[in-house]
């Protein structure tokens, strides 16, 4: 734990300065896991793949260094993270890291249950919340009474009693300062920080710990001689302005000084719900016609519980294709009415596909629902069609 004391901002005072958390869940799918598999903590282990692998016999878990395909890691354990393995990496280039860390598959349920506890464990304590994912959301703690530290040791035993979790948070004055302060104790840690402690807190950081800076501008403040926040904070912003453009030389100048005045986003209504897959090994739509539909009705039948569990219909269906040499196209189909169940998600993804010449091997398949609209909305959609068995949705192919 670190960071400063805050007696001053326990009261409700329309002048009070603004408290805001950041509460990110600590290795969220892994944790997951661990707790359905206990024996293994402690261990280095990867979540992802698109297949669970079979125990091997006499050895128990199945090891990365036994994983052959294309799938990536979901997530990792601290331990396989401090081997170099991290999320969004390929398996088997984390198998030439870690080829002795288990290898669990994903379950993303599970995942679901355990974000919807803790999000209403925190509630409970303090109920204005920005979404943010699966595993973290931003808290308004300005009028929740209590010191700082009393309520992040609250949030935390409230996420642990709901989950059996264990989660990070960062409170300072934004949330800038707090999405960059949860991480600063991983895991399981607490940081404190008022707008005084940036000198020595936060500028000492790389400017790429600040969310927005990505990779490409983080490469050219780097040929530009700027490696860490507190040289980017010595900068002029005409400078920044010159070198990165008005709207973004500007913010970086205001971000270097710990400056954002966002307020939390309470209902965030998604503009679309998608799923997608990478397969294996890239699949041709002739030849592994039946493979390839049965992949999509999938996907179908998980977009729509999707839609079902937030409580929206779609008006629009497209398809996302990915080629084998990585080139990727998308089809949109406008619908009279709108959907949510499988069987009208497959038909709507029969006719976008009617569009396309499919005569190359395909690498990855998505389905995303748009134009959406609440279900309360929406008064007596018209049901979709009765097979939903998947049967010919590739027909059709050339050759």
């Amino acid at each position: 734990m670190s960071g400063s004391t805050d007696g001053s901002k326990d009261g409700s005072n329309a002048g009070t300065p603004r408290r805001i958390a950041h509460l990110d869940m600590d290795a969220f799918f892994a944790s997951v896991e661990l707790l359905e598999h206990p024996e293994l903590r402690g261990l280095p282990v990867v979540v992802g793949g698109r297949r669970p692998m079979p125990l091997v016999p006499g050895a128990g878990y199945p090891r990365l260094r036994d994983y052959v395909g294309r799938g990536v890691a979901t997530t990792a354990t601290y331990e396989a993270r401090a081997l170099g393995v991290h999320s969004g990496m390929g398996l088997m280039k984390a198998a030439t890291m870690a080829p002795d860390a288990i290898l669990l598959s994903a379950h993303f349920e599970a995942y679901g249950r355990a974000s919807q506890a803790f999000k209403a464990a925190v509630a409970e304590v303090a109920p204005v919340i920005e979404d943010r994912g699966i595993d973290e959301i931003f808290i308004d703690l300005t009028d929740v009474p209590g010191h700082s530290l009393e309520l992040a040791h609250r949030l935390k035993h409230a996420v642990r009693q709901a989950t059996g979790l264990s989660c990070s948070i960062g409170i300072t004055p934004n949330k800038l300062l707090s999405k960059i302060a949860s991480e600063l104790q991983k895991p399981n840690g607490v940081t404190i920080l008022n707008l005084e402690d940036i000198p020595t807190r936060i500028w000492p950081l790389p400017c790429s710990v600040i969310n927005g800076i990505g990779p490409k501008a983080t490469a050219k403040l780097e040929a530009l001689k700027i490696h860490i926040i507190g040289e980017l904070a010595q900068v002029d912003s005409a400078w920044l302005v010159e070198h990165f453009g008005n709207k973004y030389g500007v913010w970086l100048h205001q971000v270097a000084l710990g400056l954002d005045d966002r307020p939390l986003t309470i209902s965030r209504e998604p503009k679309s719900i998608s799923r997608e897959t990478t397969f294996e090994r890239d699949l041709h739509p002739k030849f592994d016609r039946e493979a390839l539909s049965r992949i999509l009705l999938d996907l179908c039948e998980r977009l729509s519980q999707d839609l079902a569990r937030k409580g929206y219909l779609a008006r629009s269906v497209g398809i996302k294709l990915r080629f084998e040499d990585f080139s990727t196209i998308t089809r949109d189909h406008t619908l009279h009415v709108a959907v949510a169940d499988a069987a009208a998600l497959v038909d709507a993804a029969r006719s976008s596909l009617k569009r396309v010449v499919l005569d190359r091997k395909l690498r990855l398949l998505g389905i995303r629902a748009g134009t959406l609209i609440k279900t309360g909305e929406v008064q007596n959609p018209a049901p979709g069609p009765s097979d939903a068995t998947g049967q010919g949705l590739f027909r059709g192919v050339p050759g």
